[in-house]
């Protein structure tokens, strides 16, 4: 079971266990982390924006342009910027670190 390692607005730090298969956003909503998902992962918004941790960043599949769509309208988007209902997770994935942006805009399309 792959861990993930959530940074919290605050700093703090949470690692949780989450099955493969299930999506970034799937295993916050598990584990009570504080992000959004408004469109419940339907690729509408941009609530469930992190930053995915730079040495993970070549793991991922490329986001694909209705991805990137949807993080135009994300506050302070970076380059290490993803939506975490995106992120799907797999064994390769064990020990992926994301921090939660100190905001979110809510603005679906």
């Amino acid at each position: 079971m792959p861990k993930i390692t959530f940074v919290n607005r605050d700093g703090s730090e949470k690692t949780v266990n989450a099955p493969a298969g299930l999506s970034i956003l799937e295993a916050a909503h598990q584990n009570d982390i504080d992000l959004e998902g408004a469109c419940e992962g339907s690729l509408a918004c941009s609530t469930c924006h992190v930053y995915v941790e730079e040495t993970w960043l070549n793991k991922l599949d490329e986001a694909t342009e209705d991805e990137e769509d949807m993080l135009d309208l994300a506050f302070g988007l970076t380059e290490q910027s993803r939506l975490g209902c995106q992120i799907i997770l797999t064994e390769e994935l064990d020990g992926i670190k994301v921090k939660l942006p100190p905001a979110t805009r809510n603005i679906s399309v």
